[in-house]
């Protein structure tokens, strides 16, 4: 397995297991001082769980070696299960929030949560905190959707463990089991947030884009250095994984042989490969100088 993957792998366990400790201890602790939210925010932890799993199953798709049938790799199964991620953390925050809302509606008799909710909100809050920059700095240093996602994720369940800790807090002084359930149902509206946020990001990558538009310029700038070559046009990138596929049209002198105009082609890729990290793959349309086409897309 390469090394990138390595470090994904690695990350994901310690995810796995930090998860699964917080989602245990939320659920039990939360059961036992009558805390919806609490228990609302172990959910939340479990999905993680879940999540990090995904990402095993993911990354041993990604290591296989490409073949006839996927050519390019198996490196879009990050997307894929990044998109997945996002469809299970939907489903915990709707749970979630009708849950809450059928107990809001249906006005039950609840008592109060004990303070040892609020203990538990302080530790999750804690341990969120550090499984979440422990995943962002790892996902940055390989450029894993997967990770970030869960990071992303992560971060936003501190600000939940934040509301919960409120929400008790709230509870517990006013005594007034309603607050607990609110705050449960406004955890759910936040978890669902997170997974169209997600599932936005993942979607890009699915549908051959890339979210930031600058890497044309530095393309563009790259190509300016080869001389004999101009009007790179038609320039499409999309991304598999953290890895660029870039297909492009460049134009030459009309009367430079065939060999020739390989030749810059070549050159072309060479410096597009110096110049534009985790670059794949590189297909360069070779055109006479002053060539018009009617349909010429993007770039």
């Amino acid at each position: 397995m390469e090394p990138r993957l390595k470090q994904i792998r690695i990350a994901s366990g310690v995810g796995i297991i930090g998860n699964a400790l917080l989602a245990l201890a939320k659920g039990i602790l939360g059961f036992l001082a009558g805390s919806l939210a609490v228990i609302g925010d172990g959910i939340d932890s479990a999905t993680d769980v879940l999540s990090f799993v995904i990402i095993f199953f993911a990354l041993k798709i990604m290591a296989k070696a490409p073949d006839e049938q996927h050519p390019y790799g198996h490196h879009r199964a990050e997307a894929l299960a990044t998109l997945t991620i996002a469809f299970i953390i939907l489903f915990a925050g709707i749970q979630l929030f009708f849950i809450s809302l059928l107990k809001i509606i249906s006005a039950s008799q609840s008592s109060l949560p004990s303070f040892l909710a609020v203990a538990v909100s302080g530790v999750s809050i804690i341990g969120k905190l550090l499984l979440a920059l422990y995943q962002f700095k790892v996902g940055r240093q390989t450029e894993s959707s997967m990770l970030i996602a869960n990071g992303r994720n992560m971060l936003t369940d501190i600000f939940v463990s934040l509301g919960v800790l409120l929400g008790t807090l709230l509870t517990i002084m006013l005594r007034i089991p309603f607050i607990d359930h609110l705050v449960a149902m406004l955890i759910g509206l936040w978890i669902v947030r997170t997974a169209i946020h997600i599932f936005l990001d993942a979607n890009t990558e699915l549908m051959d884009g890339v979210k930031d538009t600058s890497i044309y310029q530095e393309v563009f700038a790259a190509v300016s250095q080869v001389e004999q070559v101009s009007n790179p046009h038609r320039t499409r990138i999309r991304k598999l994984s953290n890895l660029y596929l870039i297909d492009m049209d460049i134009e030459v002198d009309g009367s430079l042989t065939v060999a020739e105009g390989h030749r810059l082609a070549v050159e072309v890729e060479q410096v597009l490969r110096n110049k534009i990290d985790n670059l794949y793959d590189v297909a360069v349309h070779v055109e006479p100088k002053g060539n018009i086409e009617t349909e010429e897309k993007y770039g």
